[in-house]
């Protein structure tokens, strides 16, 4: 007999990998008697009717009760107590993955070593796990091709016995001919590669013949487990063989994987179905012992695989852990520190390298710092030196100045110039002294609860002239109920504030008006002076508060100032704790705000004001009250100009205010705006 796969199924492909079908049990296509059993308590116990009084009813309805009452309480046990026990313990799970997951994500984001271990893992697994996959499938494929093999061919030399000893037999009745096949058919059993080889014979539908055999096989076998398809494929073509795998009932052990190869034989003109089974139990240990050898030699290449990653990542990112520490303390002002040198490799060449830089920097900063001694040093001797000869020359200045009238117009001239130049070289000797005073350490700060808007006024009445003289408008925007705001300070550090901000927009207003924001709420108080004049560019705005810079030095020969009253400005502010910040824009002007704590110590994290508060283009408003306020929690809405305005007076005598910039006024200019 040939093999002719292609004609047995039409379902399956002709390969000989042919896929498992799942078999049906014993009991398939045959009809099953339904016997009635008699359980206790059913209907089938209780004894006909027969007409007796119903005594046993209440004890009927007691029980239903009871048990009811039973099913409540239980109920009731389920719902007060299992199931908030169930839902703590599922919300402790959930807070331990919630765990689980924050530390990952942080491992994750903080550790290279971390990151790089984990992604090696990943991708390894996915490696083993595919060719682990491929390999398993490779050796399942070998093994049953190979076992098929052998069974088609023992099959085929099976069938051809059978066929000749069919062909010479020489019976007359059904008993003989019965005890004949078996004795046949039994030594198929026996010719096997081994022991696992079983047999079925079975007479095809259809034939009478009076010494026909319905079926024959080795026990345990029957045509439940053939499936349809092979038989119908054996029983169309007598010449051919066909197999099929199958899956075969083993008892208590369950099912093992099988094939059953099956082709026609003849017996005294009766053709029958001949199948042999054979078992693959024994093929299929051998490849769960294949691939769990395999998938155990892929969890520890794995383990292989991390710990070697770790090493490798560990003898990397140590140094560079080590290098982002020392550079930390570095930061943090400890310049002795160093980086430990082990070996001749990249990672000792880099810690070289960075203790070269790190002693390279330690030795500039120490030279900056002495040199940055030297200079204070300097200017405090210096200027206390300057003070006694500076009193005598200032003294001789006022005496000749309140004599300037009985001088001719040259020496009245020259006194006048003596006197003022004299004061404003004692202004400057000042700030030197008080900046000396910053950098030395010793400054104090005399700090009481007082309103700020008296400072404020103050500062007014200060800048009156410069304001007049500039013909500018001075106006305070507030939104604080009663226009009174109670803050622990020290007022000459807060006035001397206020009023170098406020001469300082005055005199680069150019004619503009300048307004005072003020607002306030629980833990902050904010002041800021905005000015629509030239204003200043990104570049002005980063250096405004370094010492003597100018961002025009030939613009502050004509408004003088000496280029510390900013520095000093921004020192008052931080020995209040507080925040002094700056914008500006060319061409609409620029804004400096001052944010102070209302209590001393605390921490500010917000101003009340926002920079700029009238949110940079209220110059060109036509009302002062036109651009956005912050609302705050400490009152209610007040008037603009709540502590009176300062107008300028033109030579006609009429009152006029002047509001932003217009497009067309030629006061406008490229100038910058410099320190006071």
């Amino acid at each position: 007999m040939s093999q002719s796969p292609d004609k047995f199924d039409a379902g399956h492909a002709p390969s000989e990998s042919s896929v498992p079908i799942a078999v049906p049990g014993p009991a398939t296509g045959a009809a099953t008697a339904a016997v009635p059993v008699a359980v206790p308590g059913s209907a089938a116990d209780t004894p006909p009717f027969s007409g007796t009084s119903p005594t046993d009813g209440p004890d009927v309805d007691s029980g239903a009760t009871v048990e009811g009452t039973l099913r409540a309480k239980i109920g009731a046990v389920i719902v007060t107590k299992i199931v908030p026990m169930l839902a703590a313990v599922g919300k402790a799970i959930l807070r331990v993955f919630s765990g689980i997951r924050h530390a990952f994500s942080r491992r994750w984001r903080t550790s290279l070593q971390f990151r790089t271990v984990v992604t090696t893992l990943l991708i390894a697994s996915v490696a083993v796990v595919g060719v682990g996959g491929y390999l398993a499938g490779q050796i399942s494929n070998g093994l049953f091709k190979e076992r098929l093999a052998q069974a088609q061919q023992e099959s085929a030399r099976g069938a051809t016995q059978v066929q000749d000893s069919f062909s010479n037999a020489s019976l007359s009745d059904q008993p003989r001919v019965a005890t004949y096949v078996g004795d046949t058919l039994r030594l198929l059993e026996l010719g096997g590669a081994d022991d696992s080889r079983k047999y079925l014979m079975v007479k095809i539908p259809g034939q009478n013949s009076r010494l026909a055999v319905s079926s024959s096989d080795s026990g345990g076998v029957t045509t439940a487990i053939i499936p349809d398809e092979l038989r119908k494929a054996v029983q169309a073509d007598p010449d051919s063989q066909f197999w099929q795998s199958i899956s075969l009932p083993t008892g208590e052990s369950g099912f093992n994987p099988a094939v059953v190869v099956g082709s026609q034989v003849e017996l005294l003109r009766t053709n029958y179905e001949l199948y042999m089974i054979y078992d693959l139990n024994s093929a299929q240990v051998t490849l769960n012992y294949i691939q769990s050898v395999l998938w155990l030699a892929g969890a520890i290449l794995l383990v292989l695989i991390g710990a070697i990653a770790w090493y490798v990542t560990r003898t990397v990112v140590k140094p560079v852990s080590e290098a982002a520490a020392v550079s930390e303390k570095l930061a943090a002002g400890e310049l002795e520190e160093r980086m430990a040198v082990t070996g001749e490799d990249e990672m000792a060449r880099l810690a070289t390298s960075f203790n070269k830089m790190a002693t390279s920097l330690q030795d500039q900063i120490t030279a900056l710092g002495t040199l940055s001694e030297m200079q204070q040093r300097f200017v405090s001797d210096v200027s206390h030196e300057l003070r006694t000869p500076l009193t005598t020359v200032r003294m001789a200045a006022e005496v000749l100045y309140d004599a300037r009238e009985d001088f001719d117009p040259i020496n009245k001239r020259s006194s006048e110039l003596l006197f003022h130049q004299v004061e404003r070289f004692e202004l400057l000797l000042a700030d030197l002294l008080e900046i000396s005073r910053f950098d030395a350490g010793v400054a104090d700060l005399d700090a009481e609860l007082l309103d700020i808007f008296s400072v404020i006024h103050s500062v007014i009445d200060g800048a009156m002239p410069v304001a007049e003289a500039n013909k500018s408008e001075l106006s305070v925007v507030t939104r604080l109920r009663n226009h009174k705001c109670v803050v622990e300070m020290d007022s000459r550090r807060i006035d001397r504030i206020l009023r170098n901000l406020v001469l300082n927009a005055l005199e680069h207003s150019e004619g503009n008006p300048v307004k005072i924001y003020v607002s306030a709420d629980e833990n902050a108080v904010a002041v800021a002076v905005r000015d629509y004049g030239i204003g200043m560019s990104p570049d002005a705005v980063g250096h405004v508060f370094d010492r003597f810079w100018r961002a025009d030095s030939a613009r502050a020969r004509t408004t003088g100032g000496s280029g510390l009253g900013l520095s000093i400005a921004m020192e008052d502010a931080r020995l209040h704790d507080g925040w002094l910040d700056a914008w500006g824009v060319p061409g609409e002007g620029s804004c400096f705000r001052l944010t102070l704590p209302r209590k001393r110590g605390t921490v500010l994290t917000h101003s009340p004001v926002p920079l700029p508060p009238d949110g940079g283009a209220a110059g060109s408003s036509s009302s002062l009250s036109t651009g956005p306020l912050l609302l705050t929690h400490t009152g209610s809405l007040g008037v603009v100009g709540a502590l009176g305005s300062i107008k300028s007076v033109p030579e006609s005598g009429k009152t006029q205010e002047q509001h932003g910039p217009e497009s067309d006024d030629p006061g406008m200019n490229s100038s910058e705006k410099v320190n006071h």
